[in-house]
């Protein structure tokens, strides 16, 4: 049944997703990935501060969501610039909310430092992805890091079930294999090379991604086992439930947080 869900809402979604990024404004798109960072944010404050003794401040909630809309919103220019001045936007804010309650949060300064680290895990990567639909032939390139990331979890999900003997991991995520982490990379690799013969119809830009896509997949992998860490640090199994089947937006994309910053490198200095 979980298997069922999981692939269901993979076919509703789809359509949706891919009519964005191909037929879609860069608005569109830029509001579509804004309204994924505004969740994902929030299944993250929740898994980070699951331990405190008292609920994340209302405060730091507003601050943190509004910061995701405009870094990815704020993409849109393309510029660097104005994400550096609205991450710099975010800090005045938190210094301020630092001041009006730090007799009345030991722990201020450690909510802010997650807070932080927040704001660069999930809306600044997110927003690299508005950077990547805005080039030339961007619309594919986001559809290719889709793809390679998704087959990566797909590929090392089932391999790893059926195939799967020696843990990789078994601290972190005691269910992942070292057998289920080769064969999604070796899946992710094979779907990249032949999106890219098909759609791209370039042998050399083919072989170029190669590369690209292993080191996409195992950003993404590792992305993975470091939102398990955060969840086990927090007693937490799903980040959440807004998708069936897969459970939480962060649990979605967490391999991709850390794929977007890797492909976008190799687009602008390989690619």
């Amino acid at each position: 049944m979980q298997h069922f869900k999981r692939w269901l809402t993979a076919l509703i979604l789809t359509p949706l997703l891919l009519w964005v990024i191909i037929k879609g404004s860069i608005l569109l798109f830029a509001a579509l990935v804004s309204g994924v960072s505004v969740f994902a944010t929030l299944e993250y404050l929740d898994i980070i501060c699951a331990n405190d003794t008292g609920p994340v401040p209302r405060t730091t909630r507003i601050i943190s969501y509004v910061a995701c809309m405009v870094l990815v919103m704020g993409a849109c220019l393309g510029s660097w610039q104005i994400l550096f001045f609205i991450l710099a936007l975010d800090l005045m804010a938190l210094c301020g909310f630092v001041l009006v309650r730090f007799s009345t949060l030991p722990h201020i300064f450690d909510l802010v430092a997650r807070q932080v680290l927040g704001i660069v895990y999930i809306p600044l990567s997110l927003a690299l992805l508005v950077f990547i639909r805005n080039a030339e032939g961007g619309a594919l390139w986001v559809i290719w890091l889709l793809i390679v990331c998704f087959a990566n979890d797909t590929g090392a999900l089932y391999v790893g079930t059926f195939k799967g003997k020696n843990k990789l991991a078994p601290k972190i995520s005691p269910n992942k294999t070292i057998e289920g982490a080769v064969g999604g990379l070796v899946i992710s690799v094979t779907s990249g090379l032949v999106f890219n013969l098909i759609f791209f119809q370039d042998v050399s830009l083919a072989l170029i991604g190669i590369p690209c896509a292993l080191c996409v997949a195992v950003a993404g992998q590792v992305g993975d086992l470091f939102e398990s860490a955060m969840k086990r640090v927090g007693h937490i199994k799903d980040s959440g439930k807004i998708l069936p089947g897969h459970g939480g937006m962060l649990d979605r994309i967490d391999g991709l947080l850390l794929a977007i910053p890797v492909f976008y490198f190799f687009s602008v200095f390989v690619l």
